[in-house]
């Protein structure tokens, strides 16, 4: 792989909780399975490097025991630090109720991840170059103060970097100043079903995709994934969408799914594979995950 992939995003913990099925409100359920793990965009860095990527994580990583948990993680998977620790407070976390049917609902409670200041900026706008991909999530912009330092840093990155958006499940808050400049620069739009449905206005993955590509610039190219079913493809030629089949599997737990897909499929595609190529390759990979 030619060029590093930088994560511009957050890595936080995840306390995931396995529920026969969500509570009423008010009400109470009994968990069956309790981790602790690191999440966010780890699993994004985690695919990306097991399929060969150099693997950055230019986010914002706080002093205590979550910031000690996602250190640790991005350590053991080779994964490359671009800021110094925050000593004013620790990294955010989530939790992430995971049903009997493996979809998962997530409460997040942000730490210093949400807390960028100018300079954290300035510090890996330096170190990006041409040839490089830079991931970056709809988590960050979302943020009052991280979502315009992201958004004016995408919008300066140098020619040949490649841009991926994953608008995330709070798309839907993002500023339209903050994500207006992001998706004129975007090269690579990945959403799940329901966020490409917010953000086009249509349930079908395949016309969404399309009209999500009109969003972009000439030359990008839209992804929809569509979990078991696979993707769809709307590639930067402008031809018309196209359906890539999944892998069916029984389903234990999605939460980083739609994660290691992005990973997959930009650490593929930063070797030089064909879009579609690299879209089944990311099917294979957030099957297994």
């Amino acid at each position: 792989m030619s060029g590093r992939l930088f994560l511009a995003g957050n890595v936080i913990a995840d306390l995931v909780i396995e529920v026969p099925a969500l509570p009423e409100r008010g009400g109470d359920v009994i968990g069956t399975r309790t981790e602790v793990t690191a999440g966010g965009g780890f699993n994004t860095l985690v695919a990306a490097g097991r399929l060969g990527a150099r693997t950055v994580f230019a986010g914002l990583h706080g002093t205590g025991p979550h910031g000690d948990l996602v250190r640790s993680a991005l350590a053991s998977e080779g994964v490359r630090l671009l800021l110094p620790p925050r000593t004013d407070g620790d990294t955010g976390f989530t939790v992430a109720l995971v049903d009997a049917g493996g979809e998962r609902t997530f409460v997040t409670s942000f730490g210093v991840d949400a807390e960028m200041t100018a300079a954290d900026v300035a510090a890996v706008s330096a170190r990006v170059e041409p040839g490089d991909l830079v991931q970056v999530s709809g988590y960050g912009l979302v943020m009052p103060v991280n979502g315009p330092l992201l958004s004016s840093f995408v919008t300066d990155l140098p020619a040949g970097v490649t841009v991926c958006l994953d608008p995330a499940p709070l798309v839907a808050d993002i500023p339209a100043a903050v994500l207006g400049p992001v998706l004129a620069r975007t090269d690579w739009l990945s959403a799940n079903a329901r966020e490409a449905r917010l953000m086009s206005g249509l349930d079908a993955p395949g016309p969404a995709a399309a009209a999500l590509r009109e969003r972009l610039a000439p030359g990008a190219g839209v992804l929809v994934r569509a979990d078991k079913d696979g993707c769809w493809l709307a590639a930067p030629d402008g031809s018309a969408p196209v359906h890539v089949p999944g892998f069916p599997v029984h389903a234990v737990d999605s939460n980083g799914a739609g994660d290691a897909h992005v990973g997959a499929f930009l650490a593929l595609l930063g070797e030089g594979a064909a879009p579609a190529d690299a879209a089944r390759a990311a099917n294979a990979a957030a099957a297994y995950a």
